[in-house]
């Protein structure tokens, strides 16, 4: 069971390297063959699946992401915990409101990410 008090830990610390727009501080978050998933990979990647897999594939991704004008800042608005995983609720200065499902393996390292996002109104 991850302990809620690691979580909320991990998730400031996951909400202050997007911030900082550093994209390796980002990456250094998860495994190698770390897997995502996400509307915006269609729409950014090409990617039918909605799916990428390993971090070469998703720097690409992200980098994409943080190119994007005005410069991306997330304020981060809760955080819960599971057995093996955590979400992270979170809104943009882009008018986007998300969860992120985050899965960890044994050793605490980040393998799985999932974006949810409410449609827009």
């Amino acid at each position: 069971m991850i302990e809620i008090g690691w979580a909320r830990a991990w998730a400031e610390e996951w909400i202050a390297a997007w911030n900082s727009g550093d994209l390796d501080r980002i990456l250094s978050h998860y495994s190698d063959d770390f897997t995502m998933t996400s509307p915006y990979i269609v729409e950014r990647m090409g990617v039918a699946s909605s799916h990428l897999v390993g971090k070469a594939a998703v720097r690409d991704y992200w980098a994409k992401g943080l190119a994007i004008q005005p410069p991306l800042r997330f304020v981060l608005t809760d955080v819960v915990a599971g057995v093996s995983s955590l979400a992270i609720y979170y809104a943009s200065n882009r008018g986007k409101q998300v969860v992120e499902k985050i899965d960890f393996d044994a050793a605490g390292r980040a393998i799985r990410g999932e974006a949810l996002q409410r449609p827009a109104d």
